[in-house]
């Protein structure tokens, strides 16, 4: 018997990459999975069946227990029609994993508006969404659940032309650490993966020597860890994963300067002088790279 028997899934951007591996994962240990694809390319454009039924096919050949969604997660009504889903075919929510995504890459100075609000979009309002519909699901029919948000090291440390997906990737690791609190209440854990895999979202952009280094394979494993009872307790996190590494990113407050408010504000020149002499003791601004 799998740690997630009887349990009940939705993972969007199911039909390749991460998500299939995490739909397949989910179903391997127990649990019932709504495919969420809308079968576009990397770029958002288009639309296919095609993805999200070979993914269904898979779980169902492997005696697992699947249905295919075709909606957009930036549509509401296809955002809560994925939920209904799932309720209506086996009954309840019990899972909710974020992964659909785009790219629109491009350096600063050369982003336009489109590229700008297309990724916000699909990411941040799309993770709103479909986050939404499950949490209100979840929160009505009273038993708790489990939601893995997906960010990525791009808006948690940086990276180069990739404003538009960095500021998404950010906004969505703060939706994260404002709505776990409300979640303990009623037994709904949230967290958020940052995951470093070879897809097609980063054929070019992961060196092609060390792509083989990253199968996404190895990221569903603690994805769906934190799906189960044993994981009941751990939420508010950011899990940052990457071949078999598995690691907990967490902010460091690195004091500066300090003094009493009798001695009024600082002087612009003397606190500029106390932030300068500390300045080799900061943290680096991404650990990945030091």
């Amino acid at each position: 018997m799998g740690m997630l028997e009887g349990k009940v899934a939705v993972v969007t951007g199911a039909g390749g990459g991460l998500g299939r591996t995490h739909a397949l994962l989910l179903a391997k240990e127990g649990a019932a999975v709504v495919v969420n694809d809308l079968g576009g390319a990397r770029d958002g454009t288009g639309s296919s069946t095609s993805m999200a039924d070979g993914v269904v096919k898979e779980i169902r050949a492997a005696g697992g227990q699947a249905i295919a969604h075709y909606g957009s997660v930036s549509a509401k009504d296809d955002a809560i029609g994925m939920i209904d889903a799932a309720v209506n075919e086996f009954g309840k929510i019990d899972i909710c994993i974020c992964n659909a995504g785009i790219l629109r890459d491009k350096s600063f100075k050369n982003m336009t508006d489109d590229m700008w609000d297309v990724v916000l979009d699909v990411h941040l309002r799309g993770t709103y969404l479909v986050t939404k519909a499950a949490y209100d699901r979840m929160l009505e029919l009273g038993n708790g659940g489990r939601i893995i948000m997906t960010s990525s090291t791009s808006g948690l440390l940086g990276n180069f032309g990739q404003t538009n997906y960095g500021a998404a990737k950010a906004a969505i690791a703060g939706f994260m650490r404002c709505l776990w609190l409300e979640g303990l209440k009623y037994g709904v854990t949230v967290n958020v993966l940052a995951p470093t895999a070879t897809s097609r979202l980063t054929e070019d952009i992961l060196p092609e020597e060390v792509q083989d280094q990253f199968p996404p394979e190895t990221v569903s494993p603690p994805v769906v860890w934190l799906c189960t009872d044993e994981a009941k307790d751990v939420t508010g996190r950011q899990w940052l994963v990457a071949g078999n590494r598995v690691s907990l990113l967490s902010w460091q407050l690195t004091p500066i300067a300090d003094r009493d408010l009798s001695h009024g504000p600082w002087d612009v020149a003397e606190i500029g002088e106390r932030m300068l002499a500390s300045k080799e003791n900061w943290p680096p601004i991404n650990p990945l790279r030091g």
